[in-house]
């Protein structure tokens, strides 16, 4: 197995070692281990272990873009970059990746791909969920790939070529295709749920609306949980009720 591919599947698990001291820090370093490992083969021993010391350090941002850091970080390495701007060039990378993960798949693709999961139901039924399942790890593959590779080739100058890559574009595009994926699911899952069934289900769906009415009103609720996940659940919820009850 080469290196790459060995740091690509670490890079899939780099939440397992999260913890609050590092945040992502550890996953990451342990990521990078087998890049480093092949290309710093010509440097000695210590010099290797300081290397992912390195990279082990304080690292927060969006997991499936913790590739894009590990490259650039990796690739400095190699070209004998002091330490000191390795440690800058991970913090510089911490805000935009967040925030570009966030865009991407949170606000994005996985409500995009719920919601179109959920408007596939009444046709295709479990194997809808099944293939948004599916296509979200693939999606997910291929951008953690992208991103080491990004990083691996442009180093210390990964973050204008992550400004200049696709990814802001896209990641714009996935939060409008995840508003018409929801705004596609409402309609169709409450034609689904209150067409022939039982009137007591079409109250329970009713009275499930209403909580979640009630419930989107708190201050609290409305502080933590996006109005596309809210509504999400509660259909999600509606989903429930009526199967059970039919």
């Amino acid at each position: 197995m080469t290196a790459r591919l060995q740091a690509i599947l670490r890079l899939l698990a780099v939440q397992a070692a999260w913890t609050y001291e590092r945040m992502t820090g550890i996953g990451v370093g342990h990521a990078a281990a087998p890049l480093l490992k092949h290309h710093l083969s010509s440097q000695t021993r210590e010099a290797r272990l300081a290397a992912v010391a390195r990279s082990a350090e304080f690292f927060n941002s969006h997991p499936y873009l913790a590739g894009v850091a590990v490259g650039a970080v990796v690739r400095a390495e190699k070209e004998g970059v002091p330490g000191g701007t390795i440690i800058r060039l991970r913090t510089a990378l911490s805000g935009p990746l967040g925030a570009l993960g966030d865009q991407l798949v949170w606000a994005g693709q996985v409500p995009a791909l719920i919601g179109l999961s959920l408007a596939a139901i009444p046709w295709f039924g479990g194997w809808a969920v099944l293939l948004a399942v599916v296509v979200h790890n693939v999606l997910r593959l291929a951008l953690t790939a992208w991103g080491l590779d990004l990083g691996l080739r442009e180093g210390l100058a990964v973050g204008s070529a992550l400004q200049r890559s696709w990814l802001p574009r896209r990641a714009d595009d996935a939060q409008r295709l995840a508003a018409f994926a929801v705004g596609l699911a409402v309609p169709v899952a409450a034609w689904y749920l209150l067409a022939d069934v039982a009137t007591n289900s079409a109250f329970a769906v009713m009275a499930v609306g209403g909580l979640g009415a009630m419930l989107a009103l708190a201050p609290q609720t409305r502080a933590h949980v996006t109005g596309v996940r809210f509504g999400l659940v509660l259909v999600v919820v509606s989903l429930l009720v009526v199967g059970g009850s039919r």
